[in-house]
């Protein structure tokens, strides 16, 4: 039997651009331009350009690009954000620094974004902005969504950060909203080696603040002309962001592959929850493949007795934080997200996963339920 498949395996995908990578420090570090160099201006550009959107701004990380979405957007004190609960802390975070107030929404299982009678029933005069999470690389509802923000003028923030190259009707995920926020984290379809994130936007009074934000508001050396932060993302996580971009698509469609092949054969286990299937208008880019059981506590230790590495994406929702319920009273009671998180399993999906391992992680799910 084998033994050992990661739920992610980074040396696997480092492989493939290590030469180009290597080089690429070696030419940093000769000429020293660490930060703000050749290297991020080609990837803002090249990124810009695949989107189809004017504006991308590298910055440190995905938590980054979310608060200085919601600063450049002029959001705080006094105004209502809603996200969805199931979304990840630097969601909650964001709101919070930026001074607004949180109320979130309860999760469709059918996109694992919000749902839209609970979305449109909360809408008060306070509300500003809507925070769209498009999990696991779903694309949300967008015509639903982008109908009911411009009704009750919201403003859209999508956090686009497991949905790299997704598409809705043949958009790009993260060009819907105001601002589009991803993370480039490790682990993501598009991922750095370190730290990283990028911000997007076809607003120019907003890509004005976006770019100064990251750098101290320093419109010009020494001159600040609003306070901002040092969110910036240095020239050797650009360089592998290239690289990383070049293959992201073909990448992307061997996700969506595994991906089908993975629900064709384990909707065959009746008691399982299964991620959506796309209509034809949607491209997902599964940034994570869950899949849904009451015994899934159960069904993670015995996979990870055979050697199969899973994760929980996110076991807690976001109202039910001690960091959420610390600073804000306001208790939820969000059913269908408490279930999912108690409930989903995020088995190995990633484009260098080999035939024999996706055979072996299949099987060992359904000698789980026949001994059941």
């Amino acid at each position: 039997k084998m033994k050992n498949i990661p739920l992610l395996d980074l040396r696997r995908g480092f492989v493939e651009i290590e030469d180009e990578v290597l080089k690429g420090i070696k030419d940093v570090f000769t000429s020293m331009k660490l930060l703000n160099g050749p290297n991020l201006q080609a990837f803002e550009k090249e990124w810009a350009e695949y989107l189809g959107i004017k504006y991308a701004f590298g910055c440190s990380c995905g938590t980054s690009a979310l608060l200085m979405a919601f600063l450049a957007l002029g959001i705080g004190k006094g105004d209502e954000v809603l996200v969805q609960t199931n979304g990840f802390i630097a969601d909650l975070e964001a709101i919070y620094f930026s001074g607004a107030k949180p109320v979130f929404l309860e999760v469709d299982p059918k996109t694992f974004g919000p749902d839209l009678e609970d979305l449109k029933q909360k809408i008060t005069p306070k509300s500003k902005a809507l925070l769209l999470i498009h999990m696991y690389g779903h694309p949300c509802e967008m015509d639903e969504i982008l109908e009911i923000c411009e009704k009750y003028g919201l403003i859209l923030i999508e956090d686009a950060s497991h949905a790299h190259g997704a598409e809705y009707k043949g958009k790009k995920i993260g060009t819907f909203g105001k601002v589009g926020c991803f993370s480039c984290g490790p682990v993501k379809n598009l991922n750095a080696l370190g730290d990283a994130g990028v911000v997007v936007t076809n607003d120019d009074e907003v890509a004005f603040k976006l770019k100064y934000l990251r750098n101290h508001g320093q419109v010009e050396k020494n001159h600040s002309y609003f306070l901002g932060f040092n969110f910036r993302l240095d020239e050797i996580q650009a360089i592998i962001l290239r690289a990383k971009l070049k293959t992201l698509d073909a990448k992307n469609e061997k996700r969506r592959e595994i991906a089908k092949y993975y629900t064709e054969r384990l909707s065959e286990i009746p008691e399982l929850f299964l991620p959506p299937l796309d209509p034809p208008y949607k491209k997902s880019v599964y940034h994570r493949y869950v899949i849904g059981t009451p015994k899934r506590d159960e069904l993670a230790k015995f996979l990870k007795e055979k050697g199969i590495e899973v994760g929980y994406y996110y076991p807690i929702p976001l109202h039910k934080q001690k960091a959420y319920l610390e600073f804000f009273s306001r208790p939820y009671e969000l059913p269908v997200a408490e279930k999912l998180a108690k409930e989903l399993l995020a088995i190995p999906l990633y484009p260098e996963l080999k035939e024999e391992e996706i055979e072996c992680i299949i099987e060992s799910i359904f000698e789980f339920f026949n001994m059941q």
